[in-house]
C-alpha cells in the first residue's frame, strides 16, 4: 500500500493499524498451512477471523475521516484516499475468501454460526482461490460475508442477553421461594411450641379438675354423713350412741311424759 498519500494524524494512525493487522493475517495463513490438529487450525482461523473484524471497523473509520476531510481537500487527494481505501476493501477480502477457502476444504461449519447443527450449503463460488475473482467479486463477497458475521455475532449477543435475563429471573424466582420455605418453617415451629403449651395446659386443666372431683366427692360424703346423722337424732332421739349435733337444739319431751306427771299431782 502506498504510504506518501496526504493524510491527516488521524488517517496516518488507522491506516497504520490495518497494516500492522493485514501482516498479521498473512503470517497467520502462512502458519496455519503447517497446522495438522483440527482443533488448533479451527483457533487460528477464529484469531484470524477477529483481525478481519477489526480491519473491517478500521477501514470504516478510514472512510469516515475521508468524508469529514473532503470539503478541505482537493478532489484528487480524496479520489488518491478511496483508491487506497478500495485497496485495503481488496486486500481484506482477499483474506475473507481465502479464510472461506481453508473452511471449505476443511469442511467445518462457519465461525458464530448459531445454527442447530444443520449448516447451510457453501456456494461453489466460495472455493474458489482468491486469485481467480475479479475484484469486485472479491469486494461484494468479503463485504457479504462480514456483514452476516456481524449479524450472528449480534445474535449470539442477544441469545446471552435472553440467557442472562432468564438466568436472573431464575435467581429472583428461587429467592423468592427459598424466602417462602423460611416462613413456612418459622411458622410450623410456631405452631408446635403452641401445641406444646395447649398439651401442657390441658394436663393442668385434667389435674385441676381431677383434684376438684376428689374435693366434691368428699364434700359430698361429709354432706350425706351429717344427714344421715340428722335423720337418726330424729327418729331415735334417746339414742346415746350418736352424740348431739352442735348448734341442734334437743328434741322436745314427749307429751306422754307430761300427761304422766300431771296424773300423779292429782
Amino acid at each position: 500500500m502506498a504510504t506518501n498519500l496526504p493524510m491527516t494524524s488521524q488517517m496516518e494512525q488507522i491506516h497504520g493499524e490495518i497494516n500492522d493487522n493485514f501482516r498479521a493475517l498473512s503470517n497467520g495463513f502462512q502458519r496455519l498451512d503447517k497446522i495438522k490438529d483440527s482443533n488448533r487450525q479451527s483457533k487460528q482461523l477464529e484469531e484470524l477471523t477477529g483481525r478481519m473484524r477489526e480491519c473491517k471497523r478500521l477501514i470504516k473509520e478510514f472512510e469516515s475521516e475521508i468524508k469529514d476531510e473532503a470539503t478541505r481537500n482537493p478532489p484528487e487527494v480524496t479520489k488518491q484516499l478511496n483508491d487506497e481505501k478500495q485497496s485495503m476493501v481488496k486486500e481484506l477480502n482477499s483474506y475473507v475468501a481465502l479464510r472461506k477457502t481453508y473452511m471449505s476444504t476443511n469442511k467445518r461449519v462457519e465461525l458464530f454460526d448459531t445454527g442447530a447443527g444443520a449448516s447451510e450449503p457453501m456456494p461453489e463460488d466460495n472455493a474458489r482461490m482468491a486469485s481467480a475473482m475479479s475484484n469486485q467479486e472479491l469486494v461484494d463477497a468479503g463485504m457479504k460475508t462480514m456483514d452476516e458475521t456481524d449479524q450472528a455475532i449480534e445474535r449470539s449477543k442477544k441469545v446471552v442477553q435472553q440467557t442472562v435475563e432468564v438466568g436472573t429471573q431464575t435467581a429472583v424466582t428461587l429467592k423468592g421461594q427459598t424466602e417462602q420455605m423460611e416462613r413456612i418453617v418459622n411458622e410450623l415451629d410456631t405452631i408446635q411450641f403452641s401445641i406444646k403449651k395447649a398439651s401442657q395446659l390441658v394436663k393442668e386443666i385434667g389435674r385441676q379438675v381431677a383434684t376438684d372431683k376428689c374435693i366434691m366427692l368428699f364434700l359430698v360424703l361429709i354432706v350425706c354423713g351429717v344427714i344421715a346423722i340428722i335423720i337418726v337424732k330424729i327418729v331415735n332421739p334417746n339414742n346415746k350412741d350418736i352424740r348431739d349435733i352442735p348448734g341442734l337444739a334437743p328434741p322436745a319431751p314427749a307429751r306422754k311424759l307430761l300427761y304422766l306427771r300431771d296424773s300423779q299431782n292429782l
